[in-house]
């Protein structure tokens, strides 16, 4: 079989008279002074990656916002509202492990916008996207104070967030095999949680509770779907609607597993079968939570109504406590501490390797990409760990206003990054065209193609552009600015970026598809041995 880097047109060569010999040996591609791989060690397993990007995802939105989300839309209204959200991030995930493989990167699709459509939409992408999980870093310090709260209510969170954030800070300076070994069993205590609140909604619901065998009577009384706005169909859709965008900031961190395809081991082998484990296990995951919290607490349930972000509005803390299991609340909210932390500590990690890829970039200071001889990026890791501090602004009296703007510029941050990676994706295929690569010789080919791209990038444009609709019917200009204030953001820096610099397009004949390859590895993975026709067929779908 030939190389990717074999078939490379004439027409491209002739663009591109600087890539003389596109068979460059493994010697080479090392001397590319912006090679990834020369300042991070790849040491991350499969588990390593897949548990990464769950303990950056399976956090606050779940155990806490999810009640929010229920009281809104009404138990089948979330659980649809969830299934939709996750067929997009189906997409972005395929469209992710098409790349990431072909081109394991620092920074992923951070940088394949810059390489593959616009260094403008490389800048903005990046940076918005590294500023959201900085402020979810400060976010998931403020929960993991919030919950401490849970037992003394006198105790100040400022405490917390001292306590926490130094161990933080200090295991993402260890290195990269150590942390990721950290952030796997740290990460399987919240898989097994969720697991176990499965068994135990099973149980509740057949009558172990105080209440007797409950079955779907909630979804008649007070109702499968929430009256939002207006009542009868066109309530129910609104509701349903309205929280695409929490499922959103639920599901927001799904992507994380192609941060570390610069520092996975063996990462043609590794990364397709780490995304699509990571997709289907928080896929599941999510949609069981919802489903069972929706059969056994009423959307109406005043604890979740109120929207508070403490341990009390967690809606398997209500089942719990509805259930009359009276230790189960506190082994809960433990648990729930344990989560944010792992949360926490994958913010971090994410975080600083976003930063890394924009100054592989040169959309940030070459500084970012010093390393200590451990391979940790010691001066990102230090950059976004400091943002964390910024969770002190709760102790102020307006803090609470200021982190409803932050937590809205995560939210809305995390479909703007999808749909850059869908366009990444459409231009990435494109640019294969025109440089006369097959897609045949890919290490992994996703199924849906540009048509799955197109079908994600078009749904999370919509939600994207709509999600603020509340501030339009009646006119709220404080509401429109908190909807769309990551949008804004994003418009600004793309804009700043291309007047400054004054950049084109990227061409898809011009497109950098070498530097990040392994050459070395290219007899290595491509072809693997004889599977079963079964496993191909499963392969190829999920």
């Amino acid at each position: 079989m030939s190389t990717p880097s074999e078939d490379i047109s004439p027409k491209a060569m002739e663009h591109n008279p600087e890539k003389k010999s596109v068979t460059s040996s493994s010697d080479d591609v090392e001397k590319q002074p912006l090679q990834a791989s020369q300042e991070l060690h790849r040491k991350l397993k499969s588990r390593h990656l897949q548990f990464v990007a769950i303990g950056g995802t399976v956090g606050t939105g779940v155990f806490i916002a999810s009640g929010g989300s229920i009281a809104t839309a009404g138990p089948v209204g979330a659980l649809l509202a969830y299934c939709f959200v996750g067929t997009l991030v189906y997409a972005v995930m395929l469209s992710l492990a098409e790349m990431s493989t072909y081109l394991p990167i620092s920074g992923a699709f951070t940088r394949y916008a810059a390489r593959f459509v616009d260094p403008s939409l490389g800048f903005s992408m990046g940076w918005i996207y590294w500023f959201s999980w900085a402020i979810t870093y400060a976010l998931e310090l403020t929960a993991a104070g919030l919950i401490i709260q849970w037992w003394n209510t006198e105790l100040s969170i400022g405490i917390f967030i001292t306590i926490f954030w130094v161990p933080i800070t200090a295991i993402n300076y260890m290195p990269v095999d150590l942390f990721g070994e950290f952030e796997f069993w740290f990460a399987s205590i919240k898989v097994v949680a969720l697991i176990g609140f499965s068994i135990f909604a099973i149980c509740i619901n057949a009558g172990a509770g105080q209440e007797g065998y409950i079955g779907f009577k909630y979804y008649n009384n007070p109702g499968a779907f929430a009256p939002y706005l207006a009542e009868g169909d066109t309530g129910k859709f609104v509701g349903f609607w309205a929280v695409l965008i929490s499922a959103g900031f639920a599901y927001q961190g799904t992507e994380l597993v192609a941060i570390g395809a610069g520092e996975s081991a063996n990462p043609r082998k590794t990364m397709p079968s780490a995304i699509r484990n990571t997709f289907w296990s928080i896929f599941a995951l999510f949609v069981s939570t919802i489903f069972f919290v929706g059969i056994l607490v009423p959307y109406d349930n005043e604890a979740m109504v109120t929207g508070d972000t403490n341990a009390g509005s967690s809606p398997l803390v209500i089942a719990a406590q509805l259930a009359g299991v009276k230790a189960l609340p506190d082994i809960i909210n433990a648990v729930l501490l344990t989560v944010v932390l792992s949360a926490a500590s994958s913010n971090v990690y994410s975080g600083s390797r976003i930063l890394v890829g924009l100054a592989e970039e040169k959309c940030g200071p070459r500084f970012m990409l010093k390393t200590s001889r451990r391979g940790v990026p010691y001066v990102a890791v230090s950059i976004t760990s400091a943002m964390g501090l910024l969770a002190y602004m709760n102790l102020s009296s307006n803090g609470g206003e200021v982190f409803n703007w932050f937590l809205n510029i995560i939210s809305v941050a995390g479909f703007i990054a999808w749909s850059c990676v869908c366009i990444c994706h459409i231009r990435f295929m494109h640019a294969l065209e025109a440089q006369n690569i097959s897609r045949d010789t890919l290490p992994y080919v996703s199924w849906g193609g540009k048509y799955l791209a197109y079908y994600g990038l078009v749904f999370c444009v919509i939600i994207t552009l709509t999600q603020g609709f509340t501030a339009f019917v009646p006119w709220d200009t404080k509401n429109f600015f908190i909807a769309y204030i990551s949008l804004i953001l994003f418009v600004i820096l793309y804009a700043g970026h291309k007047i400054w610099t004054r950049c084109a397009f990227i061409k898809p004949y011009e497109a950098d598809l070498l530097t990040g390859q392994l050459q070395e590895e290219v007899a290595e993975v491509w072809e693997e041995s004889p599977r079963s026709r079964w496993k191909k067929v499963v392969n190829s779908v999920f």
